[in-house]
């Protein structure tokens, strides 16, 4: 007997099927997700040092002020990726 995960993931494969990525494309998505994790640590290594610059000063408000740009640019990375990442697939 199957499972009600089971049987759910066998309707979402018939009503949509996945679907098939070329070499290219799969290279492309690899391409793409290295590039963007290259700039993501990039980013968390700058950012995080401002922030430990900030905290030896003792200035908290400038420390919250880098980890607050921190999430909003590795947000804006990662949305940015995936929409890369959907332009190959579609």
């Amino acid at each position: 007997m199957k499972s009600a995960y089971e049987l759910a993931m066998e309707r979402l494969a018939q009503s949509q099927p996945a679907a098939k990525l070329t070499d290219a494309q799969k290279q492309e998505l690899a391409n793409i997700s290295a590039r963007y994790e290259a700039k993501i640590a990039e980013r968390t290594t700058f950012l995080t040092g401002k922030i430990r610059e900030a905290e030896a000063k003792g200035d908290a408000a400038e420390a919250d002020q880098f980890r607050a740009q921190l999430r909003r640019d590795l947000a804006t990375l990662r949305e940015e990726m995936e929409t890369k990442k959907n332009a190959v697939r579609n």
